[in-house]
């Protein structure tokens, strides 16, 4: 057995079923291992996808995504894959070849100080130098990746190290990290105070962020609320903690949010705070959340307590324990009279559209869309005025609702779609982009034809980068600069040189018809919406 091998043997000890990358020579002995094991590999068209592809499969199985690619620009055109991830603390393993070790700092051909390179974008990283220490390095990347806030680890792994021996492999039961132990229950005396907050509050509110879809809380959530009727907002990363339509939801906060969202918040006495980190998109004014209220943060990483508002009951521990052990408390409040007012508030305060009716109306197109998915269908959201859009008007019933929140990373949807659509083959997996973001990452319908990954894409046109066009409408007075998307290729082209079927749709008039058409197909489509340039989100 070599380097190589053990690289594979760690995968397969760890329940792999796909390795998405790119070869290189750096990495070649372990793509060489690989085909000896029934781990499949899928040649993504260009690194950066490889990483959206595993957090798409990370994201809706709730198991660890692995990518691996070459050294040099392999390796670097993988960084904004990973730091995409670690912005939305997606469990990764990121596996990349180096040149031999004999030949670090030279500057030889592809050589690249990866480890470095991605310090603030992963939890850990590793320059493996001893092929005997494979296995212990792997057990531990695995469980610093999927334990506590979850993120990306990178495994750098020179090709002689690759191919070194390896006397004897033995896959370890337990990790021991003397420095890392996340915590997972809360403190039981600052459960005790959150239960004293909400039995002297009056309008208490729940904000759930992406942390509690990662630790898989979304049932024990929805049972917290419902047993003690609080009302639920969530924050673009915690869309789909809750049923768009449950009673107790009342939207996502933030810049583009909901603005009863904003005015619960705003009016609540009680804020729970969880799985959230309150950044600037949702909070752009922290105050507004602990100002005349009490506040409580429940989060698995102790950094984010206090680092951008300061709670006045910080809770450590994983959202799926604190949960279960807050809903063994009772208190007598009845909130209905501030679920009434926000309900009125809901009513009062829903945005009102007005679209060109000589295009499609990407609000209501979205939601009919969603209204006939699958229950648990799974879509995708890419990046651009489609993802608020997509926030705003996708109805989440069981299925997931994936985007890249805190990178915001353009290209993300199809890559992203093709991994969960890999890991959920029975599923309905829709990914949504603009044409700009669909430019972005076109190649891989290349990847989804070679490996037979039926996702679904929907491209909303307007020929322009339109969240950018947007901001320069209002801050430059229509003063537009590198914004027009002309020169464009033709989509339907584009579909037929894949072997795709294309559809186009160019107003409301045949929506239901041509939606039904989309999803009736059992192989990948292609959907093409023609939207106004000049609409708003």
């Amino acid at each position: 057995m070599i380097g190589a091998d053990a690289m594979v043997k760690c995968l397969e000890a760890e329940g792999v079923t796909a390795v998405f990358g790119y070869p290189g020579v750096a990495i070649c002995p372990f793509y060489n291992s690989i085909l000896d094991s029934e781990i499949e590999s899928i040649l993504v068209r260009t690194e950066q996808n490889a990483a959206h592809a595993a957090s798409g499969l990370a994201r809706v199985t709730g198991k660890i995504g692995v990518c691996a690619v070459t050294s040099g620009p392999g390796a670097t055109n993988l960084i904004t894959g990973i730091a995409t991830a670690f912005a939305d603390s997606i469990p990764m393993i990121c596996i990349t070849g180096q040149v031999s070790s004999e030949l670090l700092g030279s500057d030889v051909f592809q050589e690249a100080d990866i480890t470095g390179a991605v310090e603030s974008f992963v939890k850990y990283s590793y320059l493996v130098k001893n092929a005997e220490e494979i296995p212990r390095i792997f057990k531990e990347a695995f469980h610093i990746a999927t334990t506590g806030r979850k993120g990306p680890v990178l495994i750098d792994v020179p090709i002689d190290v690759q191919n070194a021996p390896v006397k004897k492999f033995k896959y370890p039961d337990e990790v021991f990290l003397r420095t890392y132990k996340p915590t997972v229950k809360g403190n039981a005396a600052q459960i005790k105070k959150v239960i004293a907050a909400l039995d002297k509050a009056k309008r208490p509110i729940i904000c759930a962020g992406g942390g509690v879809l990662l630790s898989d809380a979304e049932r024990e959530l929805r049972m917290f609320a419902e047993k003690y009727r609080i009302p639920v907002v969530t924050t673009m990363m915690g869309i789909g903690a809750m049923p768009t339509r449950h009673p107790l939801y009342f939207g996502m906060v933030g810049n583009n949010g909901k603005p009863y969202a904003n005015r619960a918040m705003s009016e609540a006495d009680v804020v729970i705070m969880v799985g959230a980190r309150v950044a600037d998109r949702a909070f752009n004014r922290p105050e507004i959340i602990t100002t005349n209220k009490t506040m409580v943060h429940i989060d698995v990483d102790p950094a984010e307590n206090g680092k951008n508002a300061g709670p006045h009951i910080p809770l450590v521990g994983d959202a799926k324990h604190i949960f279960l052990d807050i809903a063994k408390y009772e208190f007598d409040n009845d909130f209905g009279e501030w679920i009434a007012l926000l309900e009125g508030y809901q009513k009062e305060m829903a945005p009102v559209r007005n679209p060109d009716t000589a295009f499609v109306d990407p609000a209501a197109f979205i939601t009919r869309l969603s209204e006939r998915m699958d229950e648990d269908g799974i879509y995708v959201a890419d990046v651009g005025q489609n993802q608020i859009w997509s926030c705003g008007y996708h109805v989440v019933r069981g299925g997931k609702f994936l985007t890249s929140g805190g990178m915001g990373t353009m290209g993300y949807s199809i890559p992203a779609a093709m991994g969960a659509k890999y890991a959920c083959k029975e599923k309905q997996v829709i990914a949504v982009c603009g044409d700009g973001s669909f430019q972005m990452s076109m190649m891989e319908l290349a990847t989804m034809r070679q490996h037979d990954i039926r996702s679904k894409i929907i491209v909303l046109k307007n020929n322009y980068l339109g969240m950018v066009r947007q901001y320069q409408h209002f801050t430059y007075e229509d003063h537009y600069s590198v914004v027009d998307l002309s020169g464009s290729p033709d989509l339907k082209c584009i579909a037929e040189a894949y072997g795709m079927k294309f559809i186009r749709l160019e107003t409301m008039e045949r929506a239901d018809e041509v939606i039904g058409e989309f999803l009736a197909e059992d192989e990948s489509v292609l959907l093409e919406c023609i939207i106004d340039p000049m609409d708003l989100v």
